[in-house]
């Protein structure tokens, strides 16, 4: 089977400007974490989520996911989190890409049956 370029499907895929709504298990990546680094490295496997998943190395956490992966202290993340990655373009000239990725908290009470969502925007 012959291999795909991959820069040419990185390409088409950033050339789309797409939303997804899906559920980042955040307890998974901090198992095992330092208490004082738990809150830190929850942003940081939430950046490189994105990062893998939209394929943009621009990646904007938006203030109100911040504050709720901090909400119960340093220590004691959350388990789950539902995030909105919205791919936009970047309206700035001097930038080295030109689109990039906005991780937005999408508050729910209960995780149990949601599933990925690709929210299309006309």
């Amino acid at each position: 089977m012959a291999k795909k370029d991959k820069k040419s499907v990185s390409k088409a895929i950033k050339s789309e400007y797409a939303t997804r709504e899906l559920t980042f298990r955040v307890g998974l990546k901090v198992k095992g974490t330092t208490f004082k680094k738990r809150g830190p490295k929850a942003l940081k496997q939430v950046r490189k989520f994105a990062r893998e998943e939209m394929r943009t190395r621009d990646v904007r956490i938006d203030t109100k996911l911040n504050a709720f992966l901090f909400s119960k202290g340093i220590r004691n993340v959350p388990k789950r989190v539902r995030v909105r990655l919205s791919r936009k373009r970047n309206e700035d000239e001097d930038a080295e890409e030109k689109a990039y990725t906005l991780v937005e908290y999408v508050p729910c009470v209960d995780f149990k049956g949601l599933r990925t969502e690709n929210i299309i925007s006309i």
